[in-house]
This record gives C-alpha cells, sequence and structure tokens, in this order.
C-alpha cells in the first residue's frame, strides 16, 4: 500500500472511531454529537495549529539579513519543489532539529533550530530543510493536525462515556463502558501514530527528489539523531505532544518503528534514501 493510500485508510478508520463511539454511546445522538466535536476541533486546529506551535518552541522568523545562508536555501529548494516561498523560523535550542507548519504551501513556515545550523554542513542543512518542503508539498501539517485533532475528539468522548453508562441507547453497559473508555484512546493513539510514521517515509522520498541527494538527507539524519540523544529540547518536553512535527524525535531521538513511536527507524529512514541514491534514474 503506498504513503497516501495507507494515510488516507487511517484516517477513515480514525473518522469511523469518532462516529462509532458516538453512537455507542448514545445512539445517533451520540454520532452526530461525535462528529461535530471532531470538526469544531478540526476548524480550530485549521486556523491557530501554525501560530500555536511556533509560539510553543519561541520560534523567531528570520530574513535574509538575519540569516542569509539559511534563508537562500529554503528559497531554492522551494523554487526547486515548485512552491510558494515559506516563512523561515529560528529556535534557539542546541539539539539540532527543524519541523514545518501551517495549513497550505501558501500559509507554511519551516523552522531549523540552532544546532541545526551549527552542527550539520550547508549540504545537510539542505536536505533537512527539503524534507520539510516535502512536508509543505504534501500537506502533511494540515492531515496530522487532522490526526491529532481526531484521536484527541476521540479522547475527549471516551472521557465522557462513564456519564452515558445508562443511556437506554447505550448497548456497552458499565463493563463495556470502562473497557471501550481504555480500549478507544489507545486504538486512536495507534492509528495517529501509524499515520506520522507513513508521512516521514514519504516526506524522505519527496525530500530527496527536491535536493536532488538522497544521501545528504541520510548524513543529516544520522547526524541529528545521535545529537538529539545527548541534548535536550527544553520546549519539546514541555510539550511533547509536538514531537511528532520535528524530523527526528526530539525527545528521544528514535528507534525502531515501534506502535506508538512518531517516528520511523532512523536506521530504516537512512537505508530507504541510500538504496534511492544508488538507483537508476528513471530519466536515464
Amino acid at each position: 500500500m503506498s504513503g497516501y493510500a495507507k494515510t488516507a485508510f487511517l484516517l477513515a478508520a480514525l473518522t469511523a472511531l469518532v462516529g462509532g463511539l458516538g453512537y455507542l454511546l448514545a445512539g445517533t445522538g451520540g454520532l452526530v454529537i461525535g462528529l461535530l466535536v471532531a470538526f469544531a476541533m478540526n476548524a480550530f486546529a485549521y486556523w491557530n495549529s501554525d501560530k500555536m506551535v511556533l509560539r510553543l518552541h519561541n520560534a523567531r522568523e528570520v530574513d535574509e539579513r538575519s540569516a542569509p545562508e539559511l534563508v537562500g536555501t529554503v528559497r531554492q529548494l522551494a523554487a526547486n519543489a515548485g512552491l510558494p516561498m515559506p516563512r523561515v523560523y529560528l529556535i534557539d535550542t542546541d539539539q539540532p532539529n527543524a519541523f514545518a507548519t501551517g495549513r497550505s504551501p501558501s500559509n507554511a513556515a519551516v523552522a531549523a533550530t540552532r544546532g541545526l545550523l551549527a552542527r550539520l554542513s550547508t549540504e545537510e542543512v539542505a536536505g533537512v530543510m527539503a524534507h520539510e518542503l516535502a512536508h509543505v508539498r504534501n500537506r502533511d501539517t494540515l492531515i496530522m493536525t487532522i490526526t491529532a485533532t481526531l484521536a484527541g475528539a476521540i479522547a475527549v468522548i471516551a472521557n465522557f462515556a462513564f456519564f452515558f453508562r445508562g443511556n437506554r441507547n447505550n448497548p456497552l453497559g458499565l463493563i463495556g463502558v470502562l473497557v471501550m473508555m481504555i480500549v478507544a484512546p489507545l486504538a486512536a493513539a495507534l492509528v495517529q501514530m501509524a499515520i506520522s510514521r507513513a508521512r516521514e517515509y514519504e516526506a524522505d522520498r519527496i525530500g530527496a527528489e527536491i535536493c536532488g541527494k538522497p544521501l545528504w538527507l541520510a548524513s543529516a539524519l544520522d547526524r541529528i539523531q545521535q545529537a538529539a540523544r545527548g541534548i535536550e529540547n527544553a520546549a519539546a518536553e514541555r510539550h511533547p505532544a509536538t514531537a511528532h512535527m520535528f524530523i527526528i524525535n526530539p525527545l528521544h531521538g528514535g528507534g525502531r518503528d515501534k506502535l506508538f513511536s512518531t517516528h520511523p527507524s532512523t536506521e530504516n529512514r537512512i537505508h530507504r534514501l541510500r538504496e534511492m541514491a544508488h538507483a537508476p534514474s528513471p530519466w536515464g
């Protein structure tokens, strides 16, 4: 299954889980309420998530005068990708990392940490920024915002499940409600993490195409993971819900493709990029 098909399937599963949870709790009325909750949370996140995450990480907007090399790199890569020039931000932390945000390519922003610029080569930084622009082109920020809010809606509905235990439209009974309060958020989290991992693999592939050098990104991922293990990202530790946005998990630096991991195994990502680098070009 392709990355796009897998993402569509998982998003449909999350939406069905929201509606099904509401229906089990309170019949058709519960189904409608569940979907309305999901819609309201999505609408709020759609308009506000980019500003919120940049504020949470104390990101500062930069331009050609304050960060000429970074902005110049992003401008060239955006042109390669056929994208409008995004806003560029700098985060004051020693941990090398980066993320993209914004509800659409015309409203996008990319953020790099001070540690990324200090510890990585110019080519590696270009690989990282190409990965982030791939997220912009794929509208991954919007996808992950919808995913997170649907998962949040499921958690909210599940938390209210106990109050519906005596509803005559609720076929679950007390034991069923208690089980659902545990299982539903767990299932939502599993789906959310699976979508996040799928989008990272896809951004690696397209990012490598944007910069034209898969090994630049492969080398960057290796350096970032090694540094992320030993350098704390204080803002990410305070706001762990934003960890999935970074190119490498800022909380632990990565690991295997575990069910609850927001990121694929860095080793697997590097292996795929190296395979891309040695594959024959489709253009000859």
